[in-house]
């Protein structure tokens, strides 16, 4: 044992085991990780190899022997009417019948309702009659024929906890720091934190908050194989793991039918695997579960109040750092076209799943760790009776960009948090600060994309910040789009495509191919504005109107141009194409155009030409106003935002094709320029 497993059994003696142990029989077996945790703890409190060989094969003798499996329930009710009595490792439930007066237990893979349990059984457990619970149970057989049973318990040992003691579980985290707390809740799941790097570890732990959270709408797409799943399915008796398939409301809010409310109702987690197969065939189900999302509450006849969380796991299969550059293409595209914007504004954390490691065995523990069943009733009871939303608020500060939903769903992240690594005593101002951090940037992630779907600027405050403790502004920013233009500063797609917003589809319904970009991109530092002043050389590409121009338009309505050469043909194609960038920001409504010309022959084809332009822009409700001035030299852009952008050629700066059927001839990031300045300052 090191330091670490010294303490904690020191602290939480009984409560604790061996890791690897697990992994090692956990392989061979369909038996869930609490009860193989609980038979561990009996047969193998040990360090020596000899005594815990034989405890393994004492482990795996009581399984042979003890554990039924759905398919051999009849061959397990005869071996107890054989022998008299028989031991079982079952999850028993205990209901009360009202017509009889009376209360029946029913073991769940032994396939029987009617098993006669006596009263100091519930009365000592009380799950028994909420969910039920795993237990070591003595079944007997009854041989009096004027009864109606069968079977009786005998005797009852719980495998899950039957009660949870908060005050000794808080008491124990006082011994801890922050980062040995961590790294037990790493090791309770059975992960060497050694091996991993601090964020990592947050991630991790961000993966356990709809557990302690409720209401928390939780989001994680990444590659496969990195044990997203495992989380809701082996963890912990109270998440339940929908995997694919139909998502009805009946099953997953409430049965008209029956009366009864579905799943939320009685999971503190409900989580869905593969989230991108999820088919949504009543869109009422997509209604009640933004509903459901947003407050914990919906309608259906009568008004339902649940606090489970919803957690959304699935895969992407393209390049993250593709996708982040593309105009077309979202860290949202695995999602079902049911998810629409508002499903995606109500999660408040999207962990990059991209970032975890694969499941190997490099990562799994050797050391001691929680017994799963005892961390699992610390959650739950958290995610029941505790509540730190008032306690964050009271701390944090949070910025102008941060809006309504953007701010709840920061600081339920926090409050999974403290829950987590601070059931009881606050975090220090340096710890809170990174939980904050963490918590801005998960919800930036979604902003960010809903923001590259929306046609408008709706999202477009996806700069969220903090104050710290000293006063300072932090704004956060995702690491993987910090420095993507295609996400810091999207495209807007016109208001008329009915698909504005989706990826397009091809002809037979395939992705197309992610879009080219170019290969010079204006650095924005840290997401702000900064003067640039820099030379295109003679030969170079990479440079179009959008990658100069884009990061400043944002938010400008009012543009004017001053450039003498907008006269011939190709050098008003140019200007064309330079106010189709300005109708791509978005916000655009007035363009001011100065030129010159050289006689009248050319001023008037000048204006017709401009003429059809301006009458074009006026379909898309933007107004372009031409001033003809002989007299004018110099060239410059001037935004209303007060950025200034002088181009030393004015926009007419690219050599002119070889052929139109070269590349560049189009796509004017991939011409070849002239040799020019581009200074761009503000005023």
């Amino acid at each position: 044992m090191d330091t670490l497993d010294q303490k904690l059994n020191a602290a939480f003696d009984g409560k604790v085991v061996r890791k690897d142990l697990l992994h090692r029989i956990k392989k061979g077996t369909n038996v869930p990780t609490f009860v193989l945790e609980f038979l561990l703890a009996r047969y193998c409190a040990s360090n020596d190899a000899t005594e815990i060989d034989a405890g393994m094969e004492a482990v795996l003798a009581t399984l042979q022997d003890n554990y039924v499996r759905p398919d051999e329930s009849n061959a397990a009710q005869s071996r107890v009417a054989t022998k008299g009595q028989h031991r079982f490792i079952d999850k028993v439930h205990v209901r009360y019948v009202e017509k009889e007066k009376r209360h029946w237990a029913a073991l769940e893979n032994f396939n029987s309702q009617r098993i006669a349990i006596g009263h100091q059984f519930y009365k000592d457990n009380d799950r028994l009659l909420e969910g039920g619970i795993w237990a070591e149970v003595k079944i007997a057989h009854n041989d009096i024929e004027d009864d109606d049973y069968a079977f009786y318990v005998e005797e009852l040992r719980p495998i899950q906890l039957s009660r949870f003691d908060f005050d000794r579980y808080t008491g124990g985290r006082g011994g801890f720091t922050r980062e040995e707390w961590m790294d037990i809740i790493l090791r309770s799941v059975g992960l060497e934190p050694a091996k991993l790097s601090k964020r990592v570890k947050f991630h991790f732990i961000a993966r356990l908050i709809p557990l302690v959270e409720p209401n928390f709408n939780f989001i994680e797409l990444g590659p496969r194989g990195t044990g997203k799943s495992y989380f809701f399915s082996e963890f912990s008796p109270y998440t339940t793991l929908v995997s694919g398939g139909q998502a009805t409301k009946a099953t997953l809010f409430y049965n008209n039918a029956r009366g009864k409310v579905g799943l939320v109702g009685f999971w503190d987690t409900v989580a869905f695997d593969e989230v991108g197969g999820i088919k949504v065939k009543d869109p009422d189900t997509i209604q009640i579960m933004k509903d459901f999302m947003a407050n914990g509450r919906f309608s259906r006849g009568k008004e339902v109040i649940a606090d489970a969380s919803l957690a959304f796991v699935g895969n992407i299969d393209l390049s993250v750092e593709q996708i982040v550059h593309s105009t077309v293409y979202d860290l949202f595209q695995p999602l079902p076209p049911d998810f629409d914007l508002a499903v995606m504004d109500r999660f408040a954390c999207y962990l990059p799943g991209w970032e975890m490691p694969k499941n190997s065995s490099d990562f799994l523990t050797g050391n001691y760790g929680f017994i799963t069943d005892y961390l699992a009733e610390a959650f739950h009871y958290q995610f029941q009776h505790t509540n730190r939303y008032e306690e964050v608020s009271r701390r944090i500060k949070l910025g102008k960009a941060v809006e309504g939903r953007d701010e709840k769903g920061i600081k339920k992240t926090v409050c999974g948090f403290l829950k987590i690594l601070h059931p009881a005593e606050p975090p220090t101002d340096e710890e809170f600060e990174e939980y904050v951090t963490y918590a801005i940037e998960c919800r930036r992630r979604i902003k960010e994309q809903m923001n590259k779907r929306k046609p408008d600027d709706e999202f477009a405050r996806i700069n969220l910040s903090f104050f710290r403790a000293n006063g300072d502004e932090v704004v956060v920013y995702c690491p993987e789009t910090k420095n993507a233009p295609a996400t810091q500063f999207p495209t807007r797609r016109s208001l008329k495509d009915k698909h504005a917003g989706e990826a397009p589809k091809g002809k037979s319904g395939e992705l197309p191919p992610l879009e080219t970009q170019g290969m010079a991109v204006v650095e924005v530092v840290q997401g702000e504005l900064t003067e640039q002043h820099f030379t295109i050389k003679y030969g170079d590409t990479g440079y179009s109107y959008e990658s100069i121009i884009g990061p400043y338009l944002r938010g400008v309505k009012e543009v004017t141009i001053e450039d003498p050469y907008i006269r011939v043909v190709h050098q008003i194609q140019n200007f064309v194409r330079f106010c189709e960038t300005l109708l791509k920001a978005g916000a655009v409504r007035r363009i001011n155009l100065v030129t010159s010309f050289e006689d009248q022959t050319q001023k008037t084809a000048i204006e017709d030409k401009i003429g059809e332009l301006k009458q074009s822009l006026l379909e898309m409700d933007i107004v372009l106003d031409l001033r003809l001035n002989p007299n004018i030299h110099d060239r410059e852009i001037r935004l209303d935002n007060g950025w200034v952008i002088k181009i030393g050629r004015g926009l007419d700066f690219y050599q002119k094709p070889v052929s139109w059927f070269e590349v560049g001839a189009t796509d004017l990031s991939l011409r070849k320029c002239l040799e020019t300045k581009v200074d761009i300052f503000k005023v």
